[in-house]
Parts: C-alpha cells; structure tokens; sequence
C-alpha cells in the first residue's frame, strides 16, 4: 500500500484514482515494458497521486541509481503543480513560482526559465501543454516575452522537434520574428555585433559583475556569453522555421544574423590567456572606491581586481548549450570537475571558488558561488553536447554521470525531493534560498530532459533519423526509457547487459510499439530511422475549462454556504492545483457547523459541459475526503441531479482528480453538494468544468443593476479614498467590474502606507440611486493589507456622513480573499462610502465593490 513518509496509509491500495486532464491524451499502448502503476507506487513522497494522469502523460524511466529514478518521477510531479490553465482563449501555461509575484506576467509566467519548462515539458505525451505554453508568450495580453534572457524560440523549436507541427510553427512564425526584431531594436549594438544584457536581465541579479559598480543589483550591462548564444540559437531556430514556411529569404536573413552573432561571439568574448568566455563591459563603470571597469574589457582585465586569473562564471559554460563553438575550445570545461575551480559536492558553483569575489550568501540572488539549478541544468546540457558533439574534451562520460548524480540529490530537503531557488554548494542546504509560498518546488531548471537526452542519450534532430548516444555508465547493467514521444511514436530505449531483465535480448536496443528496429551489443552510439508516423487522429475542437477565471470576470462565479479561515473560493477557479497543507492552494469547510456544505458556479450564460473535475483534499487530520458528494445543475426553478454520471475513480478519492463524466448538456449553474466525512471538514483545490469550444472564448457580460459599477467608459460613478497606495491600487480599481485576489495584475484598492487606524472608500453616483446591498470584495495578502478588524457603511445626508440602518454582514467578521454581503434598510443617496477599522499593523483593501438596490 501507498504510503506518503510519516503519513497513514492512503484509503485506496494503489496510488490514485484516475481522471485524465481535460486535455484528450492518447491511450498507453500495450507494448510498454515497464509496470507503470508498480513504478509510481515504489516513489513515497507523492502529492498529487493521479496515477491516471502519469501513465497516460509521462514517458518512465528505471536505472540502478534509485536516487536518480526518485528525481526524476519527483521532477514530473513538480511540473504538475506549476501547470496552469490561464483561460480558454490562452490554455495552459507554466508558473515559476509557487505564487504569482508582482514581476510575473499573466497567470504567473516569467520568461527566465521558459526554455528549460519547454525542454521538460516537450517530453509529455500531450503536446497541448507545450504547444498552448509556447503561443502564450506571443497571443496573451500580459505576457512578457523579453523581460528576462531567455532561449525562447529555440524552446519552441525544441518541442517542433519532439511533436512535429509545421503550421503550427508557420503560423507563429509572424510572432517569433516580431519578438527577436523586439530585441535587436532594444538592445543590439551593431557596431560591437553583440547583444548587450545585464545580470539581473539574465537571472543573475547579484553576481561578480555588477558588485564592481554602485548598482550591484542592475549594474554592469554588457555583452554575455550566455545571452547571445540564446539570439545565436533563436535565429536559427527563426530560420529553420522559416524554411519550414518556404521563405527561403527570410531564412538565409536569420542564418546570416546567426552567423554573425557566432563570429563576434568567439573573437571578442574568449580569453585564450585564462582559456573561458567572459562578459565584455558595455561602457567604463566605476566602483564606490572609485576603481574603473573601463569599456569593452572582459572581467578582471580592468578594475579593482585587473590582472587576476579568475573571474570565470559557470554560465560561460552556456554557448556549448547549443553546440555554438567550434571545436578547439573545450579546454574551458578542465575546470569544472576540479575542486579549485566550479566543483563541489552539491555544485557546480556559479564561480570559481578562490575568485576574489567568491561569495556564499543565505539570502536571495547573489550569484557569487551558491549552487544555482537552472545553471546546472544549462551545464549538464552543454556537458552532454561536448561529450556527445565534440572530438576531444578534457572530460569524460562518468563526470557526466557524477555531475548528473549530484545534481539528482540535490533536489531533497530532510531527505525528501524537493527543489528551491539555490543551495550550498557544500551542503546542499537551501536556508536563505527558500521562501514560504514563493520557492518551493522551483520550476526554473529541467532534469528529465538531461535524462533522456544525455543519459539515454537520445538526440532530437529536425529529421527522422533516430540517433542514440547514451552517457550512462556501461557497469550499469540495466536501464529502461520506456514509451518517450518522439515525432509520432512512443520509443522505448533499453539497456539490458546480458538480456536478463527486459527479456527482450542483450545490448542496446531501441522499440517502437514493441517491435525492435534498431540494436548492438554494447551500449554506444546507435542509428536508425523512424518509421513512418501512424496518421493523426483529426484533429478535434478545442476544449475550453469554462470554470477558471483569472481575468477577473464577473462570471464564472463561485459561492459557497461556507469558506474555512485561510481559505478562498477564488482559489478553486485559477488554473492551479496541488494539495500540501503548507503552501496552501485550496478552499475548505473548517470551521462549519454543518454536516453539508455547497459551492455554486454561475456560468452567467448556458454552457455546454461533458466534464466535471475535481480536486478533493485529504489531509488526513481535520480536513479529509468527503463522504460523498452530488453533482447537480440548476433548471431553471430547481437542482437536480446531473443525470448519466460516470465517476473515475469509482471511489471519491483525495490527492487528485475525480472526474465525472456525463452527456454533453447545457448548464448555467453547477453546484457540487458535500457530505463531510465524520467529524471533518472537507475541501478542493481545483473545480474544472469541461466542454468543447471555439475560440474566440467571449465571457459573459456582468449582471445588471451593479450601481458601482464603471469600465471607465463613464465620469460616474466616480470612487475616491482617505488614502490610496503607490503600486497601482487606486480607487478606480474598486469598480471597474475585475475581481482578482492575487497579487498580479494588480485590480485592486488598497490603503497600504496610510498612517490612520482609518480608512475610507468613496462612491460618488452623480445622481440619487436605492440602495440596500453592497458585496465587499476584501483583498488579503496576509502580509500588510489583510482583512481589517470591521468594517460599515455610511450615506452622506445634508453634508453629513450618517450611518446606514439595520445594517447585517454575511459572514459576521470581515473575511479576506473572499465576498462579504452587507444589507441594511434601503435607502436614496447620492455617495456613499465603506469606512475600514485597520487590524493591527495592515492596512485594508479591496479589489471589488458592488452596490445594488436590493
């Protein structure tokens, strides 16, 4: 039986249900040689156990490093909490973060590690995820293709090249030119023939360069060898895709553009006297002792420190990333295995260790010598491209696999998998690098891709030909790659020394739906090609999850008969799902006093629903499983029972989708009625509810009779406030018809930074309007603005502010993140505002408020 480390056993004996994402997957196929259910039950650390989910998305994997096989089911189940269905017009999308921090774009997205969460998440089955993630960036308003340095269409690329689509790539074609064009006119310098970028821009907020300026953090723009091997590789990924389209000019204009890029590249950025690439200065830069930096010199060869033989930066290692150099170079990479320089027992380090501005830091971002994974990641990657690549190199297939190991191990916190933003390099501790809310499960390197591509040793390539070239260790005596989607078919890989284990022969051979087509007796590098691709199912319509909102539409609207303290209805309509205790992505019942509790969607408008999912918790403590539960639409005049329910799994289970099936039928509200086990309270993270669509999706316009209401086409109602924030929480926010209780976008007022225990919000109706009920909308960060401790209404009368009468809130106290009604006796008025009681040290917010007659 499943079991969780120190948690009692799970209800069911094997680890989850099933329910497929609302995502058509295809089935796995019979000929797959590892015991799927038996490879997820050996892993005890599982959070989200939707079995169902794994085996129809992930390709497995076994080798005789147990560690190693932990990462990497660990790594696809990280992914699972940073998938994000953003909106139906945009799909899924991938977070950074746990949370959504004022500097991501929208639905959470940061540009950054894009093309590391490309690399991995080409890997699943379903190549919607990868395919919706890379038109976000260029088809979401919000979205923020360049605030980072990034590799982002040799990403895009990447994926054409696991599940090939040329008019999916043809039509975003268009976009990836526009973004390139975007950063050349931003910040090519034509006469250099380099891109410029700064070390924050490229991830690296903190690190060597910038500390010799006075802005450490932002300092020090210049010309990076890692930056412009990602507009080296984005070039030619634009010109292989412009091939594809048959704009032979267009092509030949970006190979020209990477040609360049490759020269200037190589000539200036090399120092052949201490034999790495290094950023060149953009202009002089004096320190706060008044050393100089002067322009277009390398690091240490100017400054406070010039003439020093250090100063070498792991992601120098970068350009190997895309096999940019030639070969003659690779005696930059003697360094890295040797313990005077990048190697360490949870490294590499980001710099050298005896660099006179080696520093270890237990706070965020500085880059001066902690163990950084998206680093590591761009290292291995590079390090199986010069193995691989390259004719000679100053190391071998086993550094790989040592480096590959340590990197493996690195991704556990008191022993269980787990991954924040860096780590000692020494001791693999995260302390200082591992924000409650914000760092856990970092999505910002990949590791699953540097197993199939460096360990197994398969090459993605732009034709058909299947190239094997596997750096794992021939004293393995076995390792399995069982099922990887690669341009049309499931390949399996396997290692099996004397035949024994697979029973499929000795040697290394290569499966395609259980019939071999490629083999040799020891484990080398190995050819053969493809067969040709099964012809594609036609294509389906889109399916839309009409029940997320993260645009802050006034429909889908949820309502519960109760939400626990903590907790938030908004949470179970953000595309986002996962089911730790700490953080928290969820609402529950805790607290109610009821044996039932209910949460209503209102779709605004008939939708045309198949599909139900939902994502019950089981803490196994106070909040468990319900009991059962009922699925119902509303006629019209009455609930009833959605009739013809299939439910997978057949018993409700917590930790994962339960999905419930039912013919295609128009639905305007959905309510989901809970039995709570007993003595317990019960909760969701996620509701989904799935049917076909068409895009355009157009969400259903706010209902009438909202007196507050203004999308700033109007001069009234006009909002005003006691005080207001300097981060864009100004009264306008308060009702322009947008509710979002996470911090980004920014939709919101708040008093933040006022000085009096007090604050108000204003409405100013330009005429008389009956008034009897207001929904409070109350934005909590937990952090300094939370729900205040009261709060009331008050009508202006012959130039007097009076209170209202009888007035009633629903609940009693003031709840964060949540709706909270006030009726009172109806009355003319022409303003009208909403006075805050701050609690303690916040201060209040908002970020709706509706004012209705009844």
């Amino acid at each position: 039986m499943l079991t969780l480390s120190g948690a009692p056993a799970l209800r069911s004996c094997c680890l989850f249900g099933a329910l497929i994402s609302g995502v058509l997957v295809a089935p796995t196929g019979a000929a797959a040689v590892l015991d799927k259910q038996a490879a997820l039950n050996a892993q005890t650390f599982w959070d989200n156990r939707d079995a169902t989910w794994f085996k129809a998305n992930i390709p497995f994997f076994e080798c005789p490093d147990a560690e190693l096989v932990t990462t990497w089911y660990y790594r696809w189940e990280l992914i699972t909490k940073h998938i994000t269905y953003g909106s139906p017009n945009s799909g899924y999308s991938f977070t950074e973060f746990t949370d959504r921090p004022f500097w991501s774009g929208t639905y959470g997205a940061i540009s950054c590690p894009v093309g590391h969460q490309l690399y991995e998440v080409r890997w699943l089955h379903d190549p919607t995820y990868a395919r919706d993630y890379s038109r976000y960036w260029f088809r979401t308003d919000g979205a923020q293709p360049r605030n980072y340095g990034c590799w982002l269409t040799d990403g895009i690329w990447s994926v054409h090249q696991v599940h090939p689509d040329q008019a999916f790539m043809v039509d975003l074609l268009p976009d990836l030119v526009k973004n390139y064009e975007g950063w050349e006119k931003r910040q090519f310098v034509p006469e250099v023939g380099l891109f410029w970028q700064n070390g924050h821009d490229d991830g690296m907020e903190f690190n060597i360069n910038s500390r010799q300026t006075t802005d450490i953090l932002r300092g020090a723009p210049g010309f990076r060898p890692g930056f412009n091997a990602y507009m080296w590789a984005d070039a030619l990924a634009i010109a292989r895709t412009a091939r594809l389209k048959g704009d032979e000019a267009l092509a030949k204009t970006y190979e020209q553009k990477a040609a360049s890029l490759k020269e200037n590249l190589q000539k200036l950025l090399w120092d052949p006297k201490r034999e790495f690439y290094f950023p060149m200065s953009m202009r002089d830069e004096k320190d706060k002792e008044g050393n100089v930096v002067k322009k277009h010199t390398l690091t240490y060869q100017s400054g406070k420190h010039a003439g020093s033989p250090h100063g070498r930066e792991e992601h120098a290692y970068i350009p190997w990333q895309f096999n940019l150099p030639d070969p003659g170079r690779e005696v930059a990479w003697k360094f890295l295995m040797d313990p005077q320089y990048f190697y360490a027992e949870f490294g590499p380090s980001t710099v050298e260790r005896n660099d006179p501005l080696f520093l270890l830091q237990k706070g965020c971002c500085w880059w001066s010598g902690q163990s950084w994974p998206f680093s590591t990641a761009q290292t291995l990657k590079a390090m199986a491209n010069v193995l691989q690549q390259y004719p000679s190199a100053p190391i071998t297939r086993d550094d790989y696999v040592k480096l590959l190991s340590i990197f493996s191990t690195s991704h556990r916190k008191n022993g269980k998998p787990y991954l924040a933003e860096a780590l000692h390099p020494d001791t693999g501790s995260f302390e200082g690098h591992d924000g409650y809310n914000h760092s856990e499960h970092y999505f910002h390197s990949s590791f699953n891709d540097l197993v199939i591509t460096g360990l197994v040793g398969l090459q993605t390539r732009d034709d058909d030909r299947l190239v094997i070239d596997p750096l794992a260790p021939a004293t393995w005596p076995w390792f399995a790659l069982d099922e990887v989607p690669y341009r049309g078919h499931r390949v399996t890989i396997l290692w099996d020394r004397d035949g024994t284990k697979y029973g499929k022969g000795a040697g290394l051979r290569v499966l395609i739906a259980g019939k071999e087509i490629a083999a040799r007796a020891d484990l080398g590098k190995l050819e053969a090609r493809l067969p040709a691709a099964p012809a594609k199912a036609a294509a389906g319509g889109v399916r839309f999850n009409y029940a997320v909102n993260n645009d802050g539409h006034y429909f889908p609207r949820y309502t519960a008969t109760f939400t626990g303290e903590k907790s938030s209805v908004d949470k179970l309509c953000d595309g986002h799902y996962w089911y730790t205790i700490h953080p928290p992505n969820r609402w529950t019942t805790l607290g109610s006093q009821s044996s039932t509790d209910a949460v209503e969607i209102d779709f605004g408008m008939p939708r045309r629903i198949d599909q139900v999912k939902l994502a019950f918790l089981d803490d196994t403590a106070d909040i468990t499983a319900p009991a059962s539960y009922a699925l119902e639409y509303h006629d019209g005049s009455a609930w009833q029972t959605i009739p013809g329910q299939a439910r997978e799994p057949a018993t409700l289970t917590g930790h994962q989708f339960n999905a419930v099936r039912f013919a295609p039928r128009e639905i305007t509200k959905l309510r989901l009625v809970l039995t709570h086990a007993a003595g317990k309270a019960s909760g969701l993270s996620e509701i989904e509810a799935w049917g076909d669509g068409k895009r355009p999706y157009i969400a259903p316009p706010p209902k009438a009779g909202n007196l507050a209401y203004n999308d700033g086409s109007s001069e009234f109602p006009k909002a005003s406030s006691s005080f207001h924030d300097v981060f864009g929480g100004v009264p306008k926010n308060a009702h322009d018809g947008r509710y979002n209780f996470k911090p980004t976008p920014v939709n919101r007022w708040t008093s933040y930074g006022s000085s009096t225990p007090t604050d108000w919000l204003a409405f100013d109706f330009g005429k008389e309007v009956e008034v009897g009920r207001i929904e409070v909308h109350l934005y909590d960060d937990r952090g300094g603005v939370q729900a205040p401790k009261r709060f009331w209404i008050e009508i202006e009368k012959d130039g007097q502010w009076v209170a209202v009468a009888n007035e009633k809130h629903v609940p009693a106290a003031p709840l964060g993140s949540a709706q909270n009604t006030v009726t009172f006796d109806r009355v003319t008025v022409a303003k009208l505002r909403v006075l805050f009681e701050n609690k303690d040290q916040s201060k209040s917010g908002v970020t709706e408020i509706e004012v209705w007659k009844e």
